[in-house]
């Protein structure tokens, strides 16, 4: 995988062209023995290839937009792109009327100019944390693809077409892990900034309380970048911060449950080498985490607020949809005014008391999903699929109901199967976040070359 940095030092030097960059994903989209067929559900071959030519010519003419113009990027299907509809990876929107302006941080990624290859296929309307989609299919994850293993979800496409260079980077968004949990399947970098920094107007909502819009690339860097492009916000500082300096959280209740042996043997080895390396790691209960469950026993602010969203297309178009996120998204019919008041009470509380436990350290450190991508055969049972998604979305989920910014980093060995290092933030602790986990990467990057 080629990172942003490298592309936008190639194109600086002339060692390289935006068309050329273009090219090569959209080879990699339509070659024939891949993924690009499931992977994005439009490509925008014509107007990447023409954009692409107008990049190289305002960097010869010394009037790039960014140093970053003239990058691949890939769009999650659930963003406004004017003159078309926003599906959101199903049917029952098809025929939508088009959006008539681009979402914000759509609007950002081109003023930059980064170049959109396609959009990408994502869990419909982004109530799962599997990547299944039964209307175009499901991409694979890279890893043991002949066993036809989930890619995560919902940002299922974006992953897929960065670990296959499909794109350089992608644009998804993370209710409940969805940029991360991908990432982890697919061997990629997946970021959830704090909610708030990024602008959701434009982005077919799952559950507001909890979304947020977040990059995926092959490195830190990478998404710090993007970060930055599409919070309208300055890079944060490229120095990482030393290991040295840094009081790590890990839990150990709630998160290391159930964990499979390859991400247990992953993340046990790369708390080794952070400890190693001279962090500190302390291990600590975080009660917060088992008392979020019970306040969200009732479907949480997902089924609640995707219900209110959805109730009159479902009321005429709900055979349209996947049956299994129908069901999800109507348990929020259930939920009384007075549950949903009470979740939003007992959330601010929570949020109150973690951040007073975790003062004291610079990130919470655990294993992004508990196992490794499981086989599409494996889901067909529905009690499986269920299950499966629910202990998928479990770690991942408390840095969206606890309002913090995290991060996905790979931390297998090369070769072994695929697990991500997750590292949870505090609110408003982005650019902090992105230096600790530039410093983890280098750790990590070691091994893996």
């Amino acid at each position: 995988m080629r990172t942003v940095e490298q592309s936008a030092r190639a194109l600086d030097s002339g060692k390289t062209t935006s068309r050329a960059l273009v090219e090569e994903c959209l080879a990699q989209i339509a070659d024939p023995a891949g993924e690009g067929a499931r992977t994005f559900v439009k490509v925008y071959a014509d107007a990447a290839r023409a954009m692409a030519d107008a990049m190289d010519e305002l960097r010869r003419a010394g009037r790039s937009p960014s140093r970053y113009a003239g990058i691949p990027i890939a769009l999650k299907d659930l963003f406004d792109v004017a003159g078309e509809p926003t599906p959101a990876g199903s049917r029952a929107l098809a025929d939508a009327a088009p959006a008539t302006a681009h979402a914000p941080v759509v609007e950002r990624v081109l003023a930059a100019g980064f170049v959109p290859v396609g959009r990408t296929n994502m869990t419909e309307f982004a109530f799962s944390g599997l990547g299944i989609n039964p209307h175009h299919g499901t991409p694979l994850a890279p890893w043991a693809r002949e066993e036809q293993r989930i890619p995560g979800g919902s940002s299922s496409g974006t992953a897929v077409a960065v670990a296959d260079g499909m794109s350089v980077v992608g644009l998804g968004t993370d209710t409940g892990g969805s940029c991360r949990i991908p990432a982890a399947f697919s061997g990629v970098v997946g970021y959830k900034p704090t909610a708030r920094r990024v602008p959701l107007n434009g982005v077919l909502p799952l559950a507001p309380s909890l979304d947020s819009v977040g990059p995926l690339g092959p490195s830190v860097g990478c998404c710090a970048t993007v970060d930055a492009v599409i919070s309208g916000e300055a890079l944060p500082p490229s120095k990482p911060i030393p290991l040295t300096r840094l009081h790590l959280a890990i839990p150990e209740n709630y998160v290391l449950d159930g964990l499979d042996a390859d991400v247990a043997g992953a993340f046990v080895h790369t708390l080794s080498l952070l400890e190693r390396a001279g962090a500190v790691l302390l291990r600590i209960r975080i009660p917060e985490f088992d008392e979020s469950v019970e306040v969200n026993a009732k479907g949480g602010f997902a089924a609640a607020e995707a219900y209110a969203w959805h109730r009159q297309l479902l009321a005429v178009k709900a055979d349209l949809y996947d049956p299994r996120v129908r069901t999800r998204i109507a348990r929020g019919e259930r939920m009384s005014a007075a549950d949903y008041r009470d979740l939003i009470v007992a959330r601010t509380s929570l949020i109150a008391r973690l951040d007073d436990r975790t003062a004291d350290y610079d990130c919470i450190v655990m294993p992004t999903v508990p196992i490794v991508p499981p086989r599409i055969a494996e889901l067909a049972n529905e009690r499986e699929y269920n299950r499966i998604n629910l202990l998928i979305l479990r770690n991942t989920a408390l840095a969206n109901f606890f309002d913090r910014c995290a991060i996905s980093l790979p931390c297998h060995s090369p070769g072994d199967p695929p697990a991500g290092l997750m590292l949870m933030g505090e609110t408003m602790g982005d650019r902090r976040l992105f230096r600790i986990a530039a410093a983890m990467e280098a750790i990590l990057g070691s091994q893996r070359e």
